[in-house]
């Protein structure tokens, strides 16, 4: 289902597969595999292939039909890549607003993202269990269950769970962009 959106966007949009892979750094034949659904892109190559279709990321996981501006906790939209240790969960209804919404969930030792990451705009995070430390720009800062941290996520940044529990945050973006 994945590829398949991927491959609807980028002919949408009158990319080739090379238009593409030099937008985002990876292969055509590692992108033609995506669309075939033979290979699951990483979250970093899925925020890339996203970037280069000017889409946000949660897009490839909405039903554009349901309209309803509550998100029941058993009908969240949930991004999950594999051999990664992070969750996310849509909680707002759409990417259609000034904001987006989301719940994530980090096991302990693993980071968001291989390598720092920046998109325009502005987010605040909230801390609901676990210690998170985010480095911001090359400055690191520990952030405790209750604790927030607002930061503009043009700096780039990633983060990480620390302690022995799993890492648990709500996170607000503005513009959406994930």
């Amino acid at each position: 289902m994945l590829g398949k959106k991927i491959r609807q966007l980028r002919r949408e949009r009158g990319m080739s597969l090379k238009d593409v892979a030099e937008k985002t750094g990876l292969t055509s034949s590692f992108l033609s595999q995506v669309e075939r659904d033979l290979a699951d892109p990483s979250i970093t190559s899925l925020r890339k292939i996203a970037e280069a279709l000017d889409i946000p990321i949660f897009y490839f996981l909405l039903n554009h039909e349901d309209h309803s501006p509550v998100v029941r906790k058993d009908q969240r939209k949930v991004l999950r890549f594999p051999q990664s240790h992070l969750t996310y969960e849509l909680l707002s209804p759409d990417l259609n607003r000034n904001m987006e919404v989301m719940m994530a969930r980090l096991e302990p030792g693993a980071a968001s993202c291989d390598e720092p990451l920046a998109h325009p705009g502005e987010e605040c995070i909230v801390v609901l269990q676990g210690v998170m430390e985010i480095d911001i720009g090359g400055e690191v800062f520990r952030v405790e269950t209750g604790d927030s941290i607002y930061y503009y996520a043009s700096i780039p940044h990633k983060l990480w769970s620390v302690g022995e529990e799993e890492l648990v945050f709500i996170s607000a973006i503005t513009p959406p962009q994930f």
